[in-house]
Order: structure tokens, then C-alpha cells, then sequence
């Protein structure tokens, strides 16, 4: 029995080994095909710790966005690369990877007319198209590794923001914009003066792009400097939304600007705690604008007044630390940041765990 015992302890012993030296030798590819692909079922061992599996391939306790394809599919990405939710499982993009093979920080999703889904991280950008993921590289022409942004146009181009600067890609060639240089924010830990946070295109087809040298617009090759129109006075410009209106949502280091027919108003001077700046800006199904701030509170703006968000209190639900407040096809409300992802239910934002809320 005990000899029985040995030899099974050495051939297990012997196997893992075996699994772990073939795992490093493994080439890093480009492209990468469904077998990198990790299917698993969506375990959380603790409500309070969402996003946290027991098996392969674990989501981080810091998720940075949230992102909704046009089959309904939920998406995620954080320090523990790109992961989406689809009929209960939980589909880990382990192709999505650095040049040298390692893992990276996921930072934006956006979806070309073909289903392709682009995302943007810390080694550049990725994209999956059916079951198939292909990385892009400064080696293959991206103007910088460090990507912070992602939009896919009408033409379906795709502009990449990056700290280095804006590109577009065009599917063959990665084509560089230049912008004025900016200014350095020296309050954060990640920052250059051709940094670019946000790209959007609106409902007329202009895009906008926000960066440290202000607030620009791109139309018909015409590149304009809308801050001085707009009058913000801040480089400082790190989100974009445009609400249901046309309304574009201007977030600054300086406060939260709307801009409608041309003309903008900055809505939260002196009203509320700028700190570190606006953050993400969602609308609701009601119409009510939710505002991240200072990297940490909520408000909401009814047309009339701003409001902070105080969650109603319940035992042992806390939700996370904001990076991005997003609304999905339903119409419903999350969260995501420090913390994982929450989403709003009778004024509360619920941790989501492998019981929901989906």
C-alpha cells in the first residue's frame, strides 16, 4: 500500500512538472487561435470579493471598464487582462499578451461593424475576431505601446490614444496624428505631454479627442482646438460622452462641462469636490446624468441640481472605488473599479458574483 502510495506521488509530481517546463517553452504568437482561449465556470468563493475565481486565469480585484458588443455580451478589463461574460461562463482572453509573452492591463474596448472587438492595454492593442486573437505592436507601427484609449469610426478606422500620442489604423497602416504638444500632469503617476484620454465620435460623424493639451475635434482632415471655444482653460481633458440629446459631456481636471449647440457650461465649479478631477459620465434610463469624481464619489444631475450619490447601506456591501460608470443595453447601471463591479439595484450597487446580478 505505502509503495503503491510513493510511485502515485512520484508520477504526479513528475506530470505537473512536466505541464509547467512545456508551458514556458511555448512560442509567443501573434495571433492566436481558440486552444488560448480558457473557458471556465464563473466560481466567487466571496460576495464581497467579486471577480476573485478559484480556478485558472482569475479576474483582478481591480477591474478599469466595462464594455457591452453588439450580441449583448458583456466585457471586462483590468489587471487581469480581458475577460467577457457569455450564457454563464466566464471567457478568459489569455491570447491577448506583451510582445515577450506577459500578461497586460486592459484599459478600453470599442467594436468595428464586422464584430471585431479592439481593445487598447499596456502593450499595445488587440483585437478578436471570432475565435481569434491578434496583437499589434509598436514593432508592426503602433506610435506607442502604452495604449489609454480606442475608437473604432463610421469607416471603421481605428483610432488608438496613446502617452506618446494619437494614431489611426486603418487595418494595414498605422498612420500618426499630431497634436500640440500639451503639458504633464504632474498629480498622477502616468502622464506625458502628448498624452491622449479619450476619443469619441459623435452622432454627426466629428470626432472629438481628449488629451493634455485641451480639447480637440477632427473633421474633414481638419484638425480644431476647441477648448479656447469652449473656454476651458485647463490641458487637462480625460473623458468624453455624448448623451442621448447630442449633448457632448466634457470631463476636465478643472470640472464637468456640457456642450450643447456649440456653447458649454461648466456645471460643477465650486459646486462639488474637483480634487483629482471628472471622471467617466453615464446617462440613466431617466435621463440623470451619474458623474465620477475626484477618482472616488458619485454625483447626479437631473438638469437642475447636482447631487453626491449616497448608497443606501446594507451589511457587508461596499461598492468599488470608480474608474468607470457605464450603462448597458438594458438600460442598467454599473460600476467598476478598485473593488471589481457593481451594479445599481434599489439604490445600491451589488457586487456582481456567479449568482449575479447579470
Amino acid at each position: 500500500m505505502t509503495k503503491n502510495i510513493l510511485l502515485y506521488t512520484f508520477l504526479l509530481t513528475f506530470l505537473l512538472q512536466s505541464c509547467t517546463g512545456q508551458h514556458k517553452k511555448e512560442s509567443v504568437n501573434k495571433t492566436t487561435a481558440t486552444d488560448s482561449i480558457k473557458k471556465e465556470q464563473l466560481v466567487t468563493p466571496n460576495n464581497t470579493a467579486p471577480f476573485s475565481f478559484v480556478s485558472n486565469g482569475p479576474i483582478s480585484q481591480v477591474v478599469r471598464t466595462i464594455f457591452q458588443d453588439s450580441k449583448g455580451i458583456l466585457w471586462f478589463g483590468g489587471e487581469g487582462g480581458a475577460f467577457k461574460f457569455d450564457n454563464n461562463l466566464l471567457l478568459s482572453m489569455a491570447g491577448i499578451q506583451s510582445e515577450t509573452g506577459k500578461g497586460v492591463t486592459v484599459k478600453a474596448f470599442s467594436e468595428a461593424k464586422d464584430g471585431t472587438i479592439w481593445i487598447a492595454h499596456t502593450d499595445g492593442i488587440s483585437s478578436i475576431k471570432g475565435e481569434t486573437v491578434h496583437n499589434y505592436y509598436k514593432s508592426d507601427g503602433l506610435i506607442s505601446t502604452d495604449t489609454w484609449c480606442i475608437a473604432v469610426d463610421a469607416q471603421d478606422k481605428i483610432w488608438i490614444g496613446t502617452i506618446d500620442g494619437l494614431c489611426i489604423f486603418d487595418g494595414t497602416t498605422f498612420t500618426t496624428l499630431e497634436l500640440p504638444e500639451g503639458v504633464k500632469d504632474t498629480s498622477v503617476g502616468i502622464s506625458s505631454t502628448k498624452m491622449i484620454h479619450a476619443i469619441l465620435e459623435d452622432h454627426n460623424g466629428k470626432i472629438w479627442i481628449a488629451s493634455n493639451a485641451g480639447l480637440f475635434s477632427y473633421t474633414d482632415n481638419q484638425l480644431v482646438n476647441e477648448s479656447k471655444q469652449f473656454g476651458i482653460t485647463t490641458p487637462f481633458v480625460t473623458k468624453l460622452f455624448e448623451d442621448s440629446k447630442g449633448n457632448l459631456w466634457i470631463s476636465t481636471k478643472e470640472g464637468l462641462y456640457v456642450a450643447k449647440e456649440g456653447v458649454a457650461q461648466n456645471l460643477t465649479r465650486v459646486k462639488i469636490e474637483i480634487g483629482k478631477g471628472i471622471g467617466s459620465v453615464a446617462e440613466a434610463k431617466d435621463g440623470t446624468i451619474w458623474i465620477v469624481a475626484n477618482q472616488h464619489f458619485l454625483y447626479t444631475y437631473d438638469g437642475k441640481e447636482l447631487k453626491e450619490f449616497e448608497q443606501k447601506e446594507e451589511e457587508g456591501i461596499k461598492r468599488p472605488v470608480p474608474f468607470e460608470i457605464y450603462k448597458d443595453q438594458k438600460e442598467r447601471l454599473w460600476l467598476v473599479g478598485f473593488g471589481g463591479a457593481s451594479r445599481l439595484e434599489n439604490g445600491t450597487f451589488i457586487p456582481v458574483t456567479k449568482n449575479g446580478p447579470w
